[in-house]
């Protein structure tokens, strides 16, 4: 079975959208687009060597499809060989739609149970980059086998977030973490089943704790 890892760019309030640039994407009228290259990090680049050193296919949504496939294949100079490789490499599209993928080796998924289809044939592990509405219903599914996050120190306010709505609960368990110069936090994690809860060991049996119960459950808390 092949391993899903997701790969992500997150500031310190878990926003992801546009890391690489000012017009990446501008949807909500986002306007904090290249937040990553305005820090960087000495820790960032064996990170991606390490993603991107072994084999890899792509997992993708449609709209970070549309960035990478208006971008990559036209870029020259010193990222050519990145280009190359990603052209190379499958890349497999999470879309409803019947839009044309025209990038060589691009391959459409209609749905998250073809997301499971894929990770039991045969073929070089999978990586997600982008694509923040991929990963509520993947990790809902149990599909994603790890994450690495980098995490930026900077406050975004606004922006399409890595553990957006539909989210479900569950732990995680730490495999690693760096901390570069700059403050910029690598970690990577597993997921570690549902969330450890553990009841007030003295809950409170006071007359104004059952008010305050009572004004929760009317919703005028």
């Amino acid at each position: 079975m092949r391993k899903l890892t997701g790969a992500a760019f997150v500031s310190l309030d878990g926003v992801m959208q546009a890391p690489g640039g000012p017009t990446e994407d501008t949807t909500g009228g986002f306007g904090q687009g290249g937040w990553v290259f305005g820090i960087g990090d000495d820790v960032i680049d064996p990170v991606l060597g390490s993603l991107f050193g072994a084999p890899y296919a792509l997992l993708l949504g449609r709209r970070t499809y549309d960035i990478f496939a208006a971008y990559w294949p036209f870029v020259g100079g010193e990222m050519a060989g990145m280009a190359e490789a990603l052209t190379r490499a499958d890349k497999h599209v999470v879309t409803r739609g019947d839009q044309s993928l025209d990038w060589d080796n691009s391959h459409r998924l209609g749905d998250i149970g073809a997301v499971e289809t894929l990770k039991e044939s045969d073929g070089p592990d999978l990586l997600i980059q982008g694509s923040s509405t991929l990963y509520p219903p993947l990790l809902a599914a149990g599909l994603i086998d790890e994450l690495v996050l980098m995490t930026f120190p900077v406050l975004l306010g606004t922006g399409k977030r890595l553990f957006g709505t539909g989210t479900p609960p569950g732990a995680l368990r730490l495999l690693d973490h760096q901390v570069g110069t700059k403050g910029v936090i690598v970690t990577r994690w597993v997921p570690a089943g549902p969330v450890p809860t553990v009841g007030h060991p003295q809950p409170s049996t006071s007359a104004v704790e059952s008010e305050r119960q009572r004004r929760i459950a009317e919703g005028i808390w």
